[in-house]
């Protein structure tokens, strides 16, 4: 570290997620050697916040207590190299190092102090859910990170040493013997996605490259111009390759303009796009819901969800959904099997107070939805909580006074909580179908009747499913 240049400085403090620091340190030209003769007092002049003073100065002192070991290794190495020549070659005394280092490493290491509710579901042996799985693995991550010296990429043997002592302290995690695997490959990943910021560095796809990884030499690093309202961001060819720090941008731009009530549609369709990429490998890596609801709050708007669902399937989901109640509610009313069904007795029952074409034609459609999946012998409790507490925890619909034209309400729930507020019956629908498809959700085995005749006429194929 000594005879680094300011350049190499700047790269280890990016590999080392303090890229922030980068500008003042070359404005102030800061070498190896003047990074290692760094004082606190110095560190306060050219660091602002406190929490980078620290981790700076953590990681200078333990490259000093690191440097101090290795020293007094060499010395016993030269030492034992006068007596035995023929034993200590080159090629041993960096084997000899290497060894050293690792056993320092695995010697000193420790599971980290995971918070409450991390310990209360390890306390009782429970095999965690999804979101805190993920939780347990940042935590991992973050602590390989801190007795890495800030490095983002551990080698085979550290990960075997710190998931190894996982399952050593929890042994329920080892899932019949395949948790080993799993939560490898889970930190495994969690390292890769803290490194895309950093992926683009000149120093990381050298390292790249000198090390085999090819897709390196032939990465494209041309970017254009991309204005979108008051924001500019650098943006690769496709907006699957947003920089770290245009994403988030877009992102911010996204959740602030949420919170308006007079919001520019057309400025979140043009983010809505650039994002979508992001978006959909959250979804496909079963991100929780409730941390891409956190970052794309306007998936909670029908009218994005609609959207959303349009630009994977190229679907105009709720125009085909009025084309389908309109076609087919007469027909499901007509059915024996919904005679007698407390939805359609509710519905005659307010026929009856009135007559206007239109109400007559809305009441039916709407009853005509509610009562798809006892058409075909679903479960339809996992399709419309009606005037009930909605208990499913895939999508569904909760329905309150659906005949009462002054106040019938319609709402999207997914996982017990409210996702959307719906105008009517058709919209409602709509939602429904989207929302399994825009999250990647897979159809319950007790609705997926009901489910694939909706979906074989949304998507027009040749031979749609048919009334029974």
């Amino acid at each position: 570290m000594e005879s680094w240049s300011v350049e190499q400085v700047c790269n280890w403090l990016k590999q080392r997620n303090l890229g922030e620091l980068v500008p003042k340190f070359r404005e102030e030209e800061v070498s190896g050697a003047a990074l290692l003769a760094l004082n606190d007092r110095m560190v306060q002049q050219l660091v602002k916040k406190i929490g980078h003073q620290a981790v700076l100065m953590d990681l200078i002192k333990k490259y000093q207590q690191q440097k101090s070991g290795l020293e007094s290794l060499t010395y016993c190495c030269e030492t034992a190299s006068q007596k035995f020549p023929e034993v200590i070659s080159g090629k041993n005394l960096k084997s000899l190092f290497a060894r050293h280092k690792m056993l320092q490493w695995t010697s000193s290491y420790a599971l980290p102090d995971f918070p409450y509710d991390v310990k209360c579901i390890l306390a009782e042996k429970k095999c965690p859910d999804h979101s805190m799985r993920i939780r347990i693995i940042e935590f991992l991550q973050a602590d390989m990170t801190k007795y890495l010296e800030g490095s983002l990429y551990p080698n085979s043997q550290q990960y075997n040493i710190v998931v190894n002592a996982l399952l050593q302290a929890y042994p329920f995690l080892d899932e019949d013997g395949n948790g080993f695997l799993l939560w490898k490959r889970a930190l495994k990943d969690r390292f890769k996605y803290i490194r895309r910021p950093i992926e683009d560095d000149e120093q990381v796809l050298r390292n790249k490259c000198k090390f085999g990884h090819r897709r390196g030499q032939s990465r494209k690093s041309s970017f254009a111009e991309n204005k979108l309202g008051d924001v500019q961001g650098q943006v690769e060819e496709g907006p699957a390759h947003l920089k770290g720090s245009a994403m988030d941008l877009h992102i911010k731009w996204l959740n602030q303009e949420y919170l308006k009530t007079q919001r520019n549609w057309e400025e979140v369709d043009n983010r809505m796009n650039v994002t979508i990429e992001i978006r959909r490998k959250m979804i496909s890596d079963k991100a929780p819901l409730k941390d891409i609801l956190r970052l794309f709050p306007f998936l909670r708007c029908p009218y994005q969800l609609f959207r959303e669902f349009q630009l994977l399937t190229h679907m105009d989901i709720h125009k085909k959904t009025v084309e389908i109640l309109e076609i087919y509610s007469e027909n499901i009313l007509s059915l024996y099997v919904v005679r007698n069904n407390p939805i359609n007795v509710m519905l005659q029952e307010n026929l009856k107070q009135h007559t206007e074409e239109d109400v007559l034609k809305y009441m039916k459609m709407t009853a005509a939805c509610l009562l798809l999946p006892d058409v075909f012998g679903d479960d339809s409790s996992l399709f419309a909580a009606v005037n009930e507490e909605v208990k499913a925890v895939t999508p569904v619909l909760e329905v309150k006074s659906p005949f009462n034209m002054n106040s019938c309400e319609f709402a999207l729930y997914i996982e017990r909580e409210e996702l959307a507020q719906l105008d009517d019956c058709t919209m409602a629908l709509a939602a429904l179908v989207a929302a399994f498809h825009v999250f990647d959700i897979p159809f319950p085995k007790r609705i997926h009747r009901t489910l694939n005749f909706l979906e074989s006429l949304v998507f027009e194929v040749r031979s749609p499913a048919s009334l029974p």
